[in-house]
């Protein structure tokens, strides 16, 4: 049996404005081990997002428990986090949050940036993906000179880039084909 890479128990999370409270997370359990996959499915507006970006470190619960491989999350400061999200997380933004005036190539190695890695490192990683991802030809293209499918592929890439041990993605293969659906799939 592999270790367990995700527990959440009791998890709940409401929004609080002058209009009044907002639950949207109420006594959420999920257990997840290392290497598995999972996919979380609703109706809009029924807390998915909100729950992906407390999973992703981006948000926090406001009552429940939440470990990331063994550490509890919930106690963790903004730097902890941050840390936590570079070195565990890749993530997979539906809206692809590429930077405009940033060639491909950068946009992928960004994160790695933050880890401290050298220069040549993280562009020899960066194109390494990119190559996977069918992009090598154009990873000097900046992200609106190519197609929403490429640049998803781009977002892709750039979630892989730091070897992380949770991927977390919101509509990973939306704008793509069913042929680089299944490619990308079994990265």
């Amino acid at each position: 049996m592999s270790p367990t890479l995700i527990s959440v128990s009791h998890l709940a999370k409401t929004y609080y404005s002058e209009a009044g409270a907002l639950p949207v997370l109420h006594d959420v359990n999920l257990q997840v081990e290392q290497g598995e996959f999972i996919a979380i499915m609703g109706a809009s507006g029924s807390g998915k997002s909100t729950f992906m970006n407390i999973l992703g470190c981006l948000d926090k619960a406001n009552a429940g428990d939440y470990y990331l491989s063994g550490q509890n999350v919930l106690t963790l400061n903004k730097d902890q986090l941050a840390n936590l999200r570079n070195q565990v997380i890749g993530f997979v933004f539906q809206g692809f949050n590429l930077l405009a005036r940033t060639s491909l190539v950068d946009n992928v190695a960004l994160p790695l940036v933050y880890a401290g890695i050298s220069k040549n490192q993280r562009q020899q990683r960066a194109q390494e993906l990119l190559n996977k991802v069918g992009l090598g030809h154009v990873m000097h293209h900046k992200p609106n000179q190519i197609s929403g499918g490429q640049q998803q592929r781009v977002a892709i890439a750039r979630a892989l880039v730091n070897k992380p041990t949770l991927i977390l993605a919101d509509e990973p293969t939306g704008n793509l084909d069913s042929k680089t659906s299944h490619e990308i799939m079994s990265l």
